[in-house]
């Protein structure tokens, strides 16, 4: 029978018929012999091989082939993707990666820490009889390190059995960088999120130092703080584009989970390759980098309170020209109709509470993108355009405190625009990447009713004028173009070397302008038809040091933002003032890391961080929000400590621990304050954030279970002397909660009904301490408004089936199992238990 040579991998190198060969990601040239020497690859070591059973219909036919496979061996040696590159058909792609998904592997290690590494393994299948086998022909060599011909192990198979085995890349893949670099960044995989019925806001929220408090259902706005600090003092990106320019939806926790393969969560020092203006920290979602081939992959989601949720990826690349064309799109829709406790008035008038459910509280969203261009040519490692469209739609169901109902108040946002990203290699050791682009969002909200709506839905009055939030009723529409450019270029002397530099530089311009329709119908002055406009600069510059054998990294780098803005301001008079002003501020960081042992490391940064006032808070969103062109920048020092331990995987599984804490004292905090039933922003408060947060983690010896959790104590205070706020000076900040913890256990059962199917059943629980809606120093210890603790628990359990190139899922998701009452910020009840099934193709 057909078979590959059962032989063993040994003394950091491979023992077989064949050569082995190594390699970095992205290789370069051979190095000069004075050069620095380059890192030290202990290669992956084959333990336990699999006989593939012989086509049937190949054995009939007398047929004999050679695959050559992919394999991707991760940290535990398991082999957890095998893609055929050259199929030969009649059954023997199948059969040969079958039997290579179960192969076992010792690590790979890079200088003594434990890698995923890449393999290209051939197969080869011979008829039985045959006296000798015809050797696959191994590709060129793929770096510069010389061949190595090993000797053939006793435990070698017959001789008419070959095989070829190269391994083509040991080391980290973009997440294990990113963990490992001196940056201070915590990595969320996605994977098991994308067959959940989680949402990115779901999957963010499980972090350590990170809330997301939101105001209701799908749809609903957002609140993330990542060390106490939120709004948009947190910054968002997707590949490295501003979120808002990006076309994915309204605001970060609406993102559909299956259209990312990572977040990655910067702790207030952020690198200079955002090209941001970023005082708390910065979020950045990372899509699927992989371009070889084709795929197509979906999901669809049915959950409690009519909720839908769709998404659609394919991507294909024609590997003789390197062009490549791919293409997303998502749609979700709910009613959000769950039920909620208010007070309402009974028939003599006086406040009852009553369970009612929500009437008027659905959200519609929807788009789509299309990428072409060539990857992986000489003149270009990227030359993509990207073009895309979205639009949201959502009823809004109450006030901010969730004291009136609204039957007929609605918001709406659209946004279309494209991209265009260039990225490539030059000698010697320069790299650029740029991407540049330009967004049309257009904002609508309408407040016309004529009818004032109780808690049950009905019209128990008609209004004298339209308009259930303002007299006279709003109908606003907001246009905002915005260009914007993004260029990074590092330079690395030596290829390979101890010395990179690194320079950023982000223009972007923004230009508003709008209308009120009421205001117009009525023959009186529109303050949102005055042009408006932003000028923004953002210039980094940055230096990294390896030493002592990648043991330490060190990056330093300068920040220089610029900001001009012009608008018009209506006066009384009904006449337009020119307004405008500049501003221009210095930031400096450094970044820190050390590794002790070959798992433990220690890590501390610190940034003077500045933000400068962003456009929806100089000039309003056109909706609730009104303008402040008086706002002025922000600025933090922001200071972050932290241990980390990984265990390499053994006998007794392996063992993750991280304990960190981290300081933000920031002056002339940008704040939403109430201007009756409208808001604006101003410079109100200084604020002082301490805090600690731990992790932990295990997983057994072949990932039969695996436990998390995490904590995070926060202490937010106010300490302005002046102003507004200075008679809380040393309070509290409210709405903010101090004490979070995140739990989670999964069981994994695998070859259950066929070969590499699993299943997965997860718990994960999370509490959040009770905090103050207002400041401590009002009202008496009674009075006090206050949200309890809140503690909710959700079950999924998860079944997946893996077959040659496809992996299936189906997902049933109780989220809040015992359906527990939560509430956001400013005490809006968010909803009940969640019955949800997801159902994910991934081919």
């Amino acid at each position: 029978m057909g078979a590959a040579l059962l032989s063993s991998l040994c003394g950091g190198g491979l023992a077989h018929a064949g050569t082995a060969r190594t390699e970095e990601p992205a290789a370069t040239p051979p190095a000069p012999a004075a050069a620095p020497a380059g890192p030290v690859i202990e290669l992956p070591k084959l333990l336990h091989t699999v006989e593939a059973r012989y086509p049937e219909e190949a054995e009939r036919a007398r047929l004999e082939a050679n695959v050559r496979l992919r394999l991707r061996v991760d940290t535990q040696g398991v082999v957890t993707e095998a893609e055929v590159l050259e199929p030969v058909g009649h059954g023997f792609d199948e059969a040969a990666r079958t039997a290579a998904l179960q192969f076992r592997f010792t690590p790979a290690k890079r200088n003594g820490v434990v890698a995923p590494a890449r393999v290209t393994y051939t197969y080869v299948f011979q008829l039985p009889g045959r006296s000798k086998a015809v050797a696959a022909t191994p590709p060129p060599a793929l770096s510069s390190a010389p061949k190595a011909t090993a000797a053939p192990s006793q435990d070698e198979a017959p001789a008419e059995y070959q095989e070829d085995v190269e391994v083509t890349g040991v080391g980290e893949t973009r997440a294990e960088r990113r963990r490992k670099s001196a940056e201070a960044v915590q990595v969320i995989e996605l994977e098991q999120a994308s067959m959940e019925s989680a949402d990115l806001g779901t999957a963010l929220s499980r972090a350590e130092g990170v809330d997301v408090r939101r105001t209701g259902g799908l749809g609903s706005t957002a609140r993330i703080s990542i060390a106490g600090l939120s709004d948009d003092q947190v910054r968002f990106f997707i590949d490295g584009v501003p979120l808002e320019f990006a076309g994915y939806g309204p605001g970060l926790a609406n993102v559909p989970v299956n259209l990312v393969q990572q977040m990655e969560v910067y702790q207030g020092v952020v690198p200079i390759r955002f090209g941001a203006d970023v005082l708390g920290g910065a979020v950045e979602l990372v899509t699927d980098q992989d371009v070889r081939g084709s795929a197509v992959a979906g999901s669809y989601e049915l959950a409690s309170f009519d909720t839908h949720r769709f998404t659609a990826s394919a991507r294909h690349l024609q590997e003789s020209t390197g062009l490549l064309v791919r293409a997303h799109g998502f749609y979700d829709d709910a009613r959000n109709n769950y039920p909620v406790n208010v007070e309402v008035a009974n028939d003599l008038g006086k406040l009852t509470p009553v369970e009612v459910r929500r009437f008027h509280d659905g959200y519609r969203a929807g788009g789509a993108s299309v990428e072409a261009g060539f990857v992986d040519k000489p003149w270009a490692r990227r030359l993509l355009v990207r073009g895309f469209v979205n639009a949201a739609g959502r009823d809004v169901q109450n006030d901010v405190e969730m004291q009136s109902a609204y039957g007929e108040v609605t918001t709406a946002e659209g946004s279309a625009g494209a991209t265009l990203r260039y990225s490539q290699n030059h000698d010697p050791g320069v790299s650029v990447d740029a991407v540049g682009g330009y967004t049309l969002r257009r904002n609508r909200f309408l407040d016309i009713g004529s009818c004032a709506y109780d808690w049950y839905g009905r019209c128990f009055v008609t209004l004298p004028q339209p308009g259930e939030i303002s007299q006279g009723g709003t109908e606003r529409y907001v246009n905002q173009h915005t260009a914007f450019a993004r260029l990074n270029a590092a330079w690395t002397p030596v290829p390979g070397g101890a010395h990179t530099l690194r320079l950023a530089v982000s223009p972007t311009w923004v230009a508003r302008t709008g209308e009120d329709r009421r205001l117009q119908a009525n023959n009186r002055p529109d303050p949102l038809t005055a042009p408006r406009g932003v000028t923004s600069l953002v210039t980094g510059l940055e230096y990294q040091l390896d030493a002592f054998d990648g043991r330490l990294q060190n990056i330093a780098f300068v920040k220089d933002y610029l900001q001009d803005v012009r608008a018009q301001k209506l006066l009384a008079s009904a006449e337009f003032m020119d307004l405008g002003r500049a501003a221009h501020e210095l930031g400096v960081g450094d970044s820190l890391r050390f590794r002790i042992t070959n798992g433990l490391s220690a890590k501390a940064s610190y940034e003077w961080a500045t933000r400068m006032p962003r456009p929806d808070e100089l000039f309003g969103d056109g909706l609730l929000i009104e303008d402040n062109l008086e706002l002025r920048p922000e600025t933090s020092h922001n200071f972050n400590l932290g241990l980390g331990y990984a265990s390499e995987p053994g006998r007794a599984g392996s063992l993750r621990l991280n304990v960190g804490g981290f300081a933000r004292l920031t002056e002339q905090l940008i704040f939403l304050t109430t201007r009756g039933s409208y808001f604006t922003y101003e410079n109100v408060i200084a604020a002082r954030s301490l805090g600690v947060l731990g992790s932990a983690g295990w997983t057994s010896q072949g990932r039969y279970l695996s436990l998390d959790g995490n904590a995070t104590w926060q202490d937010l205070r106010n300490t302005a002397t002046e102003g507004r706020f200075a008679g809380f000076n040393g309070q509290r900040i409210p709405n903010r909660p101090y004490l979070t913890v995140n739990a989670s256990a999964q069981g994994r059962l695998s070859d259950l009904l066929r070969f590499q199917d699993e299943l997965l059943v997860t718990w994960r629980t999370r509490y959040v301490d009770d905090f103050l809606l207002a400041w401590e120093g009002l009202g008496s210890q009674d009075s006090k408004l206050r949200i309890d603790s809140q503690l909710t628990h959700a079950l999924a359990l998860t079944y997946v089936i893996r077959d040659m190139t496809t992996r299936l899922s189906w997902t049933l998701d109780f989220q809040n199992l015992t359906d527990a009452r939560t509430y956001d910020f400013y005490g809006v009840q968010r909803p009940g238990r969640i019955i949800a099934a997801k159902f994910t193709l991934e081919r």
